[in-house]
């Protein structure tokens, strides 16, 4: 394992910001999930997800956000599950596919997403 983050060795700001415009896209395209996005704007969503990504990607910054559990609260109410939780990580694969990311930070990237998926879904 490198000494850099995973942050600086996916590209850092840049790299976040490109990946999460093309993630949305997948997402808000994706019949299994995007209603889950119908009240939500998109420009602040994709804001906070860039910011939430730097930080857990090891970037010197802050995170200021709500937890994951209370963030997603509201979509578990509406009936957010396990299978909606794969079709994002599937959604977020396929984008860092796309852009060319390599193998092993993407099994990174998922071991991370996955640490998520019990407040995500709030259990």
């Amino acid at each position: 394992m490198s000494d850099t983050t995973l942050y600086e060795r996916i590209g850092g700001k840049d790299a976040i910001d490109a990946a999460v415009d093309i993630f949305y896209g997948k997402v808000l395209a994706d019949e299994r999930i995007k209603h889950f996005f119908d009240n939500t704007d998109m420009d602040e969503q994709r804001k906070k997800q860039k910011r939430f990504l730097a930080y857990a990607f090891g970037a010197p910054v802050k995170y200021e956000g709500k937890d994951m559990r209370t963030a997603h609260a509201h979509l578990v109410e509406r009936g957010l599950n396990d299978d909606h939780f794969n079709a994002v990580g599937e959604n977020l694969v396929n984008t860092l596919i796309d852009l060319k990311v390599p193998q092993d930070m993407i099994d990174e990237v998922v071991a991370l997403v996955e640490t998520t998926r019990d407040d995500v879904l709030g259990r």
